[in-house]
């Protein structure tokens, strides 16, 4: 037998040509998935396109929820109008002609005879008003009365030919931080927008345009935006809670902090300006100066800028500050209770009542006494 050095060499061209066959299958393949990879979107849109209309699914019911805030929505928005306000025309410096300004907000129908409840700053120093309603029709309102202490208006609908949808009026005084709130209005006067939120916060005070506080503002998270002014807060029942009043914002937009009106406020006062076209405003007949123009001075009480020409405060001989700018009277007490501000006065002279008689303790260069007054209704006092 031949011996181990004695045997036939490796078959080297075999070898080869297993490596090349190998070489060229594996670059066929590579081949193969590299057209694949570059043809596979074109595949893909050829054979799963949907070049027909998709079968629908069937989403099932609602939910409790969502149908409890789709009926809620239903139910209240008809209550629910545009209300734009056109102000005196000025004459313009860039068209050499006249323009006037057009405000807009929310308002709500508050009763059959065709009332809606706004706030007093949509419609201040305007002089023409229309109201859009939910079918569509443009109708003109007018002011019956305003209250601006507490930043509402009523106006009368003129003639309208739609039907009327009044409000469903809710509670305010049994109101809970937690609760679901519902906000309807025209926010950037984008008609029927609805938000939702809870009620953030009970008992905030507000001030208004005449340095008077509202008492027992609704704070609530739900988008209130420019727009939603003068429309309505509802609960999850779909009753008027709150009328949509302002909102703190760097930006101007919804920061989740917005702030109505209480229904029970709006009540009596939409109750008062019907009847009488004004709202009876407890006082005495003097413009005091800002808390803050007091502390800065170190004075601890109202200081009495001037007082109502007629005014209880006026004939009871209550001094305001002298042309030379000396202050004459401080008011500190009432009924022998400290006082240290505007709205705590204002705050008493409410809980008292028109016509009820008070003792006010008054200084006057460094000297205290007392002065006996009766409370009257100054809403119809000339403030000039």
């Amino acid at each position: 037998m031949p011996g181990p050095g004695n045997g036939r060499p490796p078959d080297r061209k075999a070898g080869n040509s297993v490596s090349v066959r190998f070489r060229r299958f594996a670059i066929g393949w590579l081949l193969l998935l590299t057209t694949i990879w570059v043809l596979d979107p074109y595949l893909m849109g050829w054979w799963f396109s949907a070049s027909t209309p998709r079968t629908v699914t069937a989403r099932g019911n609602l939910g409790a929820n969502e149908q409890t805030t789709i009926d809620l929505f239903k139910k209240a928005s008809p209550s629910v109008v545009h209300v734009f306000a056109r102000g005196a025309p000025t004459a313009s410096l860039f068209s050499g002609g006249q323009q006037s300004l057009v405000q807009s907000g929310s308002g709500i129908i508050w009763d059959s005879a065709g009332h809606v409840i706004t706030n007093n700053h949509v419609i201040t120093g305007t002089a023409q008003i229309g109201i859009r309603l939910t079918s569509g029709e443009f109708v003109a309102g007018r002011v019956v009365g305003t209250a601006p202490n507490y930043d509402l208006a009523l106006l009368q609908l003129e003639r309208p030919s739609s039907a009327l949808h009044p409000i469903t009026v809710g509670r305010s005084a049994d109101l809970q931080v937690g609760q679901s709130t519902f906000a309807i209005g025209n926010p950037y006067g984008l008609d029927q927008t609805l938000t939702h939120g809870i009620i953030s916060a009970l008992g905030r005070r507000l001030p208004t345009d005449t340095a008077h506080e509202i008492k027992g503002m609704i704070q609530t998270d739900a988008p209130i935006n420019p727009g939603n002014s003068g429309g309505p807060l509802l609960d999850s029942a779909g009753r008027l809670i709150g009328v949509n009043s302002a909102i703190v914002s760097g930006s101007g937009a919804s920061a989740g902090i917005g702030f109505a009106i209480p229904v029970d406020i709006v009540n009596r006062v939409a109750t008062e300006l019907i009847r009488n076209g004004h709202v009876p405003l407890p006082g005495i007949g003097i413009v005091a100066a800002r808390q803050a123009e007091a502390t800065s001075l170190g004075i601890d009480g109202v200081v009495i800028v001037r007082t109502v020409p007629d005014s209880p405060a006026a004939s009871a001989g209550i001094q305001g500050v002298d042309a030379d700018g000396t202050i004459r009277d401080v008011i500190t007490e009432v009924n022998g209770k400290p006082i240290h501000s505007m709205d705590e006065l204002a705050s008493t002279f409410e809980n008292a009542g028109i016509g009820k008689e008070v003792t006010l303790t008054v200084q006057r260069d460094g000297r205290s006494r007392n002065v006996k007054l009766r409370i009257a209704d100054i809403s119809q006092l000339n403030q000039g």
